[in-house]
This record gives structure tokens, sequence and C-alpha cells, in this order.
């Protein structure tokens, strides 16, 4: 039941971000913004904070760290707003009545401003526009980011308990079925630092999502070699980070995500088996995940444990490609995507 729970859960979850993403209107600009904040400031957290800084011993980067990582809410509202369109200063000053808030508030905030906004500037004439928006976007975006928190925090905390509750009970189980999710979301157009950021996984669920996107890297550029999708910038590219081949992947949406399920699953089993821990949320991505990871496990086991995802994450793509060559490709042939 645990299990079903949490797996629900997290569907739930990838159901919502995906609806809204792909119907919702700017949903997709909105959702590029979200996981840019979640790069610059998650990212620059796991790195500085929990490597350079708890594990090196470097407290200059360790502030610095901890210092950009509460800045989620800021980024994420002026991040949103600009991918959207709306005028920079709107967004900066709408962004900057999120401190101490949450990157879940900042997007829901930055998204239905990104509404409000424009029509200070169409209503309004030029410079009057400018001084009474930001005196009243401001205020209204904190009041705002404060009443929705504590029920985004409830409904976060509980989706992230379900999760935690069901891997804690069947490490394995949810490491299969986790890690495959996670590495398919790492590899859509939706970000994996995002949602677990909003999540706000910690241990052995955030490492079983750091190692399956570890492992799937080299799933990603097994499909990519093999089945010749693009050329080897772009299979370098797709290891390295997924969402910069975007393009290519929503062409071939079949063999990249089966493989990837397959591959994240195994990576993910094989996390939960060495009892990788990750509490750097929003670390769900292959460099930063790797990297994050070294903070808080003991570097031998991290070693095999990464050494191993990494064959895993081989092995699921030469599975996926066999099962795509076998099967589908006379259903679903590929699109080949062609620079320039």
């Amino acid at each position: 039941m645990e299990i079903l729970l949490g797996i629900t859960a997290l569907l739930m979850a990838l159901a919502l971000f995906s609806l809204f993403s792909f119907k919702a209107p700017h949903g997709s600009a909105a959702m590029s913004g979200l996981a840019d904040a979640a790069i610059a400031t998650f990212l620059v957290e796991a790195i500085h904070k929990y490597v350079m800084g708890n594990l090196l011993g470097i407290g200059y980067l360790a502030e610095f760290g901890n210092l950009v990582g509460g800045m989620g809410g800021v980024a994420a509202a002026t991040l949103v707003m600009l991918r959207v369109g709306v005028q920079p200063v709107f967004a900066m000053v709408t962004g900057l009545a999120m401190l101490h808030l949450g990157i879940l508030e900042g997007f829901i905030v930055g998204y239905l401003f990104s509404f409000i906004a424009p029509l200070f500037k169409k209503y309004l004439a030029e410079g009057i526009d400018v001084i009474l928006g930001v005196l009243i976007l401001a205020p209204l975006a904190r009041l705002v980011g404060f009443f929705i928190s504590p029920a985004l925090d409830l409904l976060m905390g509980t989706l992230a308990n379900m999760i935690t509750e069901a891997t804690s009970l069947s490490p394995l189980i949810m490491g299969f079925l986790l890690g495959g999710l996670i590495k398919m979301v790492c590899t859509s157009p939706l970000s994996s630092m995002a949602l677990t950021a909003m999540l706000g996984l910690t241990g052995l669920p955030m490492g079983i999502a750091a190692m399956a996107c570890v492992g799937g890297s080299f799933t990603n550029g097994y499909v990519f070699h093999t089945l010749k999708l693009g050329k080897s910038c772009n299979t370098v590219s797709v290891m390295l980070e997924p969402l910069t081949q975007a393009h290519i992947v929503t062409r071939n949406p079949v063999p990249i995500f089966m493989s990837n399920f397959i591959g994240g699953a195994f990576a993910g089993t094989i996390a939960a088996y060495f009892g990788i821990i990750n509490d750097a949320p929003g670390s769900a991505a292959p460099i930063p995940g790797l990297l994050a990871s070294i903070a808080f496990n003991p570097p031998s086991t991290l070693f095999m444990a990464a050494s191993a995802a990494a064959v895993a994450g081989l092995l699921g793509g030469i599975i996926g490609v066999r099962i795509y060559r076998t099967f589908l490709q006379e259903r679903v042939p590929l699109q080949q995507f062609v620079n320039g």
C-alpha cells in the first residue's frame, strides 16, 4: 500500500506539471523558467555548500551556497516572468518580493503576475506605469506568496513523506520505480531538478533520483549513438545535460523514454542497494547528482554505486534499443534532427 501511495503521489505530481506545461497559456515557457531557477539556485547550493563547503571545508563557499539556495522563490518568480515576456523591472520586483519563500511559491506567483504586470503598461502612461507597477506589484506578490505558502508546504510535504515512507519500507522496489520515473523526467522537457526541489526530497529517495540521472546518462549516450540521433556533439550534450537535446527527445520519445525508464530503474535499484543518500534537494541531474552525493556518502561506496549505475544505465540502453528495433521501429520510425 505504501509503495502504491508513493508512486501514485509522484505520478499525480508529474501529470499535473505535464498538463500545465502543455496546456496552460505560456505553460512551457513558465516551466523553462522554473527549470532555470532550479539550476541557478539548487545547483549552486549543491556544489558550493555541500561539496566545496561542508566536504572540503571552504567556509566562504558554504555560506555562499547556503545563501543562494535560499533564494529559490526569488529566482523562480523572476525567471518565469522573464521567460513569459514580462518587462524586466516588473519581473525583478516581483521576484524580490519572494525573498525567504520557496521555489514553488515563486513559480506560482511569477506565473500569475505575468498576466497582471502587462496591464500597467497597457493602461497607464509611460513612466507612470513603472512607478505604480513596482509599488503595487511588490507588496501584492508578497501577500499572495504568504497566503499560498502554508497549503503548498503541506501538500509538497505530504507527497514527499509518502515517497520517503514507501522508500524506507521497500527500498529496492521504490528504487526501481522511482529511478525509472525520475530519469524519464530528467530527459523530458520537464525538469527533474525542479520537481525534486519542489517535493523537497532528501535522503534515500533523493539518492535514488540522483543516481538514476547519473546512470541514465549512459542510457542516453548509447541510445543517441546507436540510433544516430544527431551528431557526436548531441550525444555528448545529452549525457551531460539531457534538456539541451529536448528538440531531439521530443521527436523520438518512444525509444528514448522507454530506454530511460529501464536504465533509470536499474540505476535506482543499485542506489537503493548501496543505500546512497543525498540531502541536497533539486540535484536530480547527471553532474549535480554525482557531485552532490559526494558530500553525503563514503567515497568507496559512492564510487561502487556510481560505477554500477553507469553499467546499469548502459544495459538499459542496450535493452531499450533492442526492444525498439525488434518490435516498434516499423510502427514508430525515427525522426532525425539535422543541425542547421
